[in-house]
């Protein structure tokens, strides 16, 4: 099938970064209430300064939206410097007016990790689903923790990443002994149902990824080329991550 997914190529990751906070912004400026499903890792580090940036000078409010980030180690508490809940706070939840009560991050110390994800699904249904996903792309097509071979009908559950993934982590660790082997994602399905995804892919190594998502078959071997199907999805991709476009 043709590709649905709408593509942008800017020049650099700034540009990449301005125009990923600004459709976020939009969307905050319409609907203060807005859900919002955000990303960890360091391609949405810039995209998390400039929406800081974009609240401290221009007066961007996030004091009614709700956010839903899409994964977190299983085994690492909040407080973990590697946790994902410990990464979003220094990158944007400490430096916006959002409410610490309306942040859902999957809680890694959970006591039973397959009902924390039955509660992330249901806090989802409730708020009546995520607007507007923010996501990154692993070299192996990963789309939060779902890796290759991921049912393109999953919902929040725990999983165990690829090696690749581990070692691509690991760097962020003192040791990559620690890095953990299992976390908790959000399901492709439940990253489907959001009503606009914006993908972000920034550098040379992401190129090949980006093209199997977008020109590739729709397939689970390329969890980001079942994006394909939605009918609101952008990448916003640097020209080195869009070399290999046709």
């Amino acid at each position: 099938m043709s590709s649905r997914i709408d593509v942008c190529v800017l020049d650099d990751e700034a540009a990449v970064a301005v125009a990923a906070a600004g459709i976020f912004a939009e969307l905050l400026r319409r609907r203060p209430d807005a859900v919002l499903g955000l990303a960890t890792g360091s391609t949405p580090e810039p995209v998390y300064a400039e929406m800081v940036r974009l609240h401290r000078d221009e007066g961007l409010g996030f004091a009614r939206a709700r956010a839903f980030n899409l994964d977190e180690y299983l085994g690492l508490d909040g407080d973990h410097d590697q946790s994902y809940r410990f990464f979003m706070q220094i990158h944007l939840f400490d430096y916006v007016d959002i409410r610490p009560w309306n942040t859902f991050v999957f809680d890694g110390k959970a006591a039973d990790p397959e009902q924390e994800c039955l509660a992330f699904e249901a806090k989802i249904r409730a708020v009546g689903g995520v607007d507007l996903w923010l996501l990154g792309l692993g070299t192996n097509g990963h789309i939060a923790f779902n890796e290759p071979g991921s049912d393109p009908a999953s919902r929040s559950r725990v999983v165990t990443p690829d090696a690749e993934t581990v070692e691509a982590n690991s760097r962020h660790f003192a040791d990559p002994a620690e890095v953990p082997t299992e976390a908790l994602t959000a399901g492709v399905s439940t990253i489907l149902d959001g009503r606009k995804i914006v993908l972000v892919a920034l550098g040379a190594h992401k190129a090949d990824a980006v093209a199997r998502a977008i020109e590739g078959d729709r397939l689970p071997d390329c969890p980001a080329s079942l994006l394909q199907g939605h009918s609101d999805c952008i990448f916003l991709l640097d020209r080195a991550a869009a070399s290999q476009l046709s």
